[in-house]
């Protein structure tokens, strides 16, 4: 297994994902895949953690743990809490992964890398312009994947346009032309929009048809509620919506990259044989 300069020869076997609401992760799935095909007698859970009790939970953990995945609503705690981080989550002030190194944990973000290579996959390697629905976490993500992938503005849509002000912010502080407007505003042709809005938005069928008529290829972050009312109606006009399915496979991933060898960009041994593995479990199959 390949190692990053520095990595800690870290002997923890335990990992888990936390958040809250957990039950309906699939990472145990997918890092239990990866495993198998790389030899490692490790185990990966789940455990409900809010943001309150993350602290104490966090300092409980032994010698036998080697990692963490983090999701909502544990991002910002995990930023907060690692000692050193990666440009990534420096970027974006979020950590989704945590390598419990004995000198204190590490934060990584993998979900920028993951929304890059799950865009790559449906066809968009590159762009000039793009749209953001949402204001959160994922959607701070998505503006520096986008900003890897080259674009250069950027319109962030929220429905109160003043939830949008950080995000415009930050994209600013990364040399984007990026806006904010309402959902109900006017919108111009962009090549892709990520939608970061939860699967069971309601939606009014006018602004629907306003996003799809001039949004590109879509990629729509959830998984759990799919079709969404936007891919369907991307889909109605022959476009691609991909949900967020390859961006969960692919930032697994990357976690995985990490607790392997401390660096989610150095690739596997056998990665290629790897992924297959997580995409079939990711898939059921």
């Amino acid at each position: 297994m390949q190692r990053a300069p520095g990595f800690w020869m870290l002997t923890g076997t335990r990992l888990a994902v936390w958040g809250d609401p957990i039950s309906h992760s699939r990472s145990p799935l997918l890092h239990a895949a990866a495993y198998e095909v790389l030899g490692a007698e490790w185990t990966y859970d789940r455990r409900r953690v809010d943001e309150a009790g993350f602290g104490a939970e966090l300092s409980s953990l032994d010698a036998s743990w080697r990692g963490l995945s983090l999701t909502m609503p544990l991002k910002s705690a995990g930023f907060r809490a690692a000692v050193e981080v990666d440009g990534r989550a420096r970027a974006t002030g979020a950590v989704n992964t945590l390598l419990l190194d004995p000198r204190g944990p590490r934060g990584y973000n993998t979900d920028v890398g993951g929304i890059v290579a799950a865009l790559g996959e449906a066809g968009v390697a590159e762009a000039s312009s793009a749209r953001i629905l949402g204001a959160g976490a994922t959607a701070t993500s998505a503006l520096v994947a986008l900003s890897e992938m080259g674009v250069g503005s950027v319109e962030v849509v929220a429905r109160r346009r003043e939830a949008a002000k950080d995000l415009v912010a930050r994209g600013a502080e990364l040399r984007l032309h990026s806006t904010a407007r309402s959902l109900d505003g006017r919108h111009g042709a962009v090549d892709v929009t990520v939608s970061t809005l939860p699967g069971d938005a309601s939606l009014a069928p006018d602004i629907v048809a306003s996003l799809a008529d001039a949004g590109g290829t879509l990629m729509d972050v959830v998984y759990g509620t799919w079709p969404t009312s936007l891919s369907a109606a991307w889909v109605e006009r022959g476009l691609t919506a991909v949900s967020g399915l390859p961006m969960l496979l692919h930032q697994a991933l990357r976690q995985v990259r990490v607790f392997v060898g401390g660096a989610q960009d150095q690739a596997l041994d056998d990665e290629a044989r790897v992924l297959a593995a997580m995409r079939r479990a990711l898939v059921g199959e």
